[in-house]
């Protein structure tokens, strides 16, 4: 097993172990650095990105070749981890334990080192995973560090582990992180919003799971969790076609009854109303950036009535497509 120790507390450092131990290149862009790998010990990228009231955004997306433990190293009482695992899972082990915690696909976890300064990641031997820290200083002052302290710190006298629910919603929101194409200030602004909504979104699955402990065996399996978000892959690839939901219930091998609820957990939509919002949100986009009349937009988009799609963007953005490119245009040329 080939084994990196890594200082938290000394970021600039952490890349700079990462290529001495694993070999591969390092390249840096304002407050982010990657680290790209391709060798016999594996390949993929690990990222990491500095942001703002002293959290750190760490992603992994590896495929190693043989069993690969990293060991961060964190100070007690003060660090609060936010771990997610995207694809494939993980082993956490706080170092001075034999007990070892799995992090499964689309699962969130907790953690805070009390008594202990070592946390122990294990990434298998020939299995994709992609996963995410985000460290929060809680001594940074400010109002949503001194809460986390208050929850996941204070009056705590063993360090805490907590795994919780599948969730989905994450998932998405990390593809929106990896998908910003910005550059400097404007891609950090948007990087570390995004990064404050996985937070959001922690901090709400282990509120939802605490109040409904009896519950959580209840959702759905991870195979069907990744079915759903399967489905809503192809339906953002292919919005513009006849997208019946008998034929989607079909694809994904799911009952309509799970297709739906796996929907709502990760939209807050059904089907029918996610496919909608999907056309709407590219219509949005069409109407701003291309010359194509409002009709050729409808009918290129699976919609089959001008009117029903007027309606509905009017709903959505408060003014009628028409005015919305008559809006676009006046902006362009006063740009």
């Amino acid at each position: 097993m080939k084994t990196i120790h890594l200082n938290l507390a000394d970021k600039k450092s952490i890349f700079e172990t990462l290529q001495t131990e694993f070999g591969g290149d390092i390249s840096k862009r304002y407050r982010e650095v990657e680290f790209t790998l391709n060798n016999k010990i594996g390949s993929g990228i690990i990222r990491g990105i500095e942001l703002e009231n002293g959290i750190t955004f760490l992603e992994f997306d590896l495929a190693c070749n043989e069993d690969v433990k990293i060991t961060l190293q964190n100070k007690t009482e003060q660090f609060v981890t936010f771990a997610y695992c995207g694809d494939g899972s993980i082993s956490h082990n706080f170092g001075n334990k034999n007990e070892n915690h799995k992090i499964e696909a689309y699962q969130t976890s907790i953690i805070s080192n009390i008594k202990s300064t070592t946390n122990e990641l294990t990434f298998k031997k020939d299995e994709n995973v992609k996963c995410t820290l985000i460290n929060v200083n809680t001594l940074f002052e400010s109002k949503t560090n001194n809460k986390l302290n208050t929850l996941f710190i204070k009056d705590k006298t063993s360090d805490f582990f907590y795994c919780g629910s599948h969730n989905l919603k994450i998932a998405e929101t990390i593809k929106q992180i990896d998908s910003v194409k910005n550059k400097g200030i404007v891609r950090t602004l948007l990087i570390n919003g995004l990064v404050n909504v996985v937070l959001a979104l922690e901090i709400a699955q282990h509120n939802k799971d605490i109040r409904n402990t009896d519950l959580r065996s209840a959702s759905l399996t991870k195979n069907e969790m990744a079915q759903v978000k399967e489905i809503s892959d192809y339906i953002q690839n292919y919005y513009d076609t006849n997208l019946q939901i008998s034929e989607l219930e079909k694809k994904a091998g799911l009952t309509a009854a799970k297709l739906q609820e796996g929907f709502k957990l990760l939209h807050g939509l059904t089907i029918c109303d996610y496919v909608k919002s999907v056309r709407l949100k590219k219509s949005e986009e069409l109407i701003s950036t291309t010359d194509l009349s409002v009709s050729e937009i409808v009918y290129s988009l699976g919609f089959s009535s001008r009117s029903y799609f007027s309606k509905i963007f009017k709903e959505k953005y408060n003014c009628t497509p028409s005015s919305y490119k008559k809006k676009n245009r006046l902006v362009a040329i006063s740009a």
